[in-house]
């Protein structure tokens, strides 16, 4: 993303043409929203030709500036953007559905052939989808080794400084080796639900925190949505894409009447076939929990994750201790049969 006086730089040349209100806040979410809309509809349709002119019109630019504009935007041309996330989103699919042939994943990426799919590809992550897809499990563990090691670094410190061992760990805290106890995994049909979302672009992690904090529940409390329920969804494994560039949607439950306007946008989110896992812990054990899901309950359920996002989900009332860091929430990972 850009800094703040260089996107207020952009935004003042183009908004000559746009007659947008002149206030550079008011600029920069009307941007957002726009922007927003484009990256949703390219990946709802990576399987399509997507042209400058149809994703201009999506985001009711002129298509004389929107190249310009969405490179200052995002960091990247719009064809290294289109060509990242076809690759990113392959590489995922490569790893979520086992048994899908790779001229399969390719097509669905927009790739016309599995040639050109396994040539960029490996330009891209170094190997072939197939040796990718084999490399899958052990991928898996190594990633969940790095979250115990972050987590007992983070557990030796408090012992280390036992004035502050009782604001980092709860009394309800148990050890990583021991969250599949906590994960009770239930398969379920959820009804789609209509969502208004905020977008933040970077890094997950404690800036996530801050992100629902600072900006997206003191909009939650002025729409007068407090009693409603929330979401999570990551929409980029921080393992495939860079983390500068992983999107992350805080989410809330809208009446079908509500109206989305800057700085949030409101989409559906998919219903069907979810295995919910239920989560008590931190933020970094709910990282190790989706890969402990991913690695470990998934190929012994005889399913396999599919298109949809992953998300999570926070019912009206979900605990949460801001001095520990402590949350409940319930993993939704999309399943269909094998």
């Amino acid at each position: 993303m850009l800094r703040a006086s260089a996107a207020s730089n952009s935004i003042a040349l183009h908004c000559a043409t746009m007659s947008l209100p002149l206030s550079p806040r008011s600029h920069v979410a009307e941007y957002t929203q726009r922007m927003n809309r484009v990256l949703d509809h390219i990946d709802r349709h990576l399987d399509t030709p997507l042209d400058l002119a149809g994703l201009a019109d999506i985001a009711h630019f002129s298509a004389f500036h929107f190249h310009r504009v969405f490179a200052a935007w995002m960091g990247e041309t719009l064809g290294d953007y289109l060509r990242r996330r076809r690759l990113e989103v392959g590489a995922l699919q490569l790893a979520r559905l086992p048994q899908a042939p790779v001229l399969q994943i390719a097509l669905a990426v927009g790739f016309g052939s599995g040639e050109a799919f396994a040539r960029a590809f490996k330009l891209r992550f170094g190997c072939t989808p197939s040796a990718w897809r084999a490399a899958t499990p052990q991928r898996w563990a190594d990633e969940l080794a790095h979250v115990r090691r972050q987590q007992d670094r983070n557990l030796d410190q408090a012992q280390r400084k036992p004035d502050q061992a009782a604001h980092r760990v709860s009394g309800n805290h148990q050890g990583l080796n021991n969250l599949e106890p906590l994960m009770d995994v239930s398969i379920a049909t959820l009804p789609p639900t209509r969502i208004a979302y905020m977008r933040h672009i970077g890094p997950y992690g404690a800036t996530i925190s801050r992100f629902w904090a600072e900006q997206f529940m003191p909009w939650r409390s002025a729409q007068g949505l407090d009693g409603a329920a929330c979401y999570g969804i990551g929409r980029d494994d921080p393992h495939v894409t860079p983390p500068a560039q992983c999107r992350y949607d805080a989410c809330v439950q809208v009446p079908d009447d509500f109206v989305g306007r800057s700085p949030v946008s409101v989409a559906e989110l998919p219903g069907g076939r979810y295995a919910l896992g239920e989560f008590r812990g931190t933020g970094v054990q709910i990282g190790l929990a989706w890969s402990e899901m991913l690695r470990d309950w998934l190929p012994a359920s005889g399913m396999q994750a599919d298109a949809r996002p992953f998300f999570e989900y926070y019912p009206v009332g979900s605990y949460h201790d801001p001095a520990t860091g402590v949350f409940s929430c319930q993993i939704c990972l999309p399943v269909r049969a094998l």
